[in-house]
């Protein structure tokens, strides 16, 4: 089996220190300036706009916000990375999962500036760990190109895609994928009131933590044995 597990929000908790992040890079970037606590709580504001669902309408790629697309959105993300903390237990699952047989792959959206995925996925410590890593968008390849991808090097196989916004399975996958929300509160509220979309997704499943994943796999493998 494939598990490809999404980066923010679903391995690692890069969310709740987004404004810190933006403090700090505000200070290094612009000392001068005054009211940066009260700056920073916009920037977030705004960067959590651009995390908003588009409950399956894709454009395919996705411009930057202009913050993001000035050299101090490399000092931010650099703090940001700094300051993200890994999921509890994110690695012993990794691990656990490959020791059972299965290929753990990292499928992720890059971070508007190229290669700085990559970079805040070694920062964490993480890259290593995974079989290999797959990284979209930034004029590298659109969502669906990457998940092609990951057919062509894997095969049709059950494919386990975790993710923590759900609003991305929509109208994607085939027949062996399985759906897994990895349910994480500061991107759940995205959804609001619009959490019907979810029934838009087959072979949906949700977690409330990582160990959630093992769960999940074991229940597809009886559910494929018993077919």
């Amino acid at each position: 089996m494939i598990i490809a597990f999404d980066f923010d929000g679903t391995v690692v908790d890069s969310y709740s220190c987004m404004e810190e992040a933006f403090v700090r890079a505000l200070e290094k970037r612009f000392r001068w300036l005054p009211g940066k606590r009260r700056l920073a709580r916009l920037l977030t504001k705004l960067e959590m706009h651009f995390e908003r669902p588009t409950y399956g309408r894709h454009s395919g790629r996705i411009k930057a916000p202009f913050f993001l697309r000035t050299k101090f959105s490399e000092t931010w993300f650099v703090e940001r990375a700094r300051l993200t903390k890994v999921m509890d237990g994110a690695v012993d699952v990794i691990r656990t999962l490959q020791d059972e047989g299965h290929t753990v792959i990292s499928f992720s959206a890059e971070d508007f500036i190229p290669g700085m995925k990559e970079r805040r996925l070694k920062m964490s410590g993480l890259y290593d760990v995974f079989d290999d890593v797959i990284i979209f968008g930034g004029g590298r390849m659109t969502l669906e190109e990457a998940f092609g991808l990951v057919r062509d090097r894997y095969g049709m196989e059950t494919l386990l895609w975790v993710d923590d916004k759900p609003w991305r399975f929509i109208g994607r996958g085939d027949e062996m994928t399985e759906y897994v929300w990895r349910y994480f509160p500061i991107t759940a509220r995205l959804l609001r009131d619009k959490g019907y979309v979810l029934h838009r997704i087959p072979h949906l499943h949700i977690i409330r933590d990582l160990w959630g994943v093992l769960d999940v796999v074991r229940n597809v493998s009886s559910r494929g044995s018993n077919r």
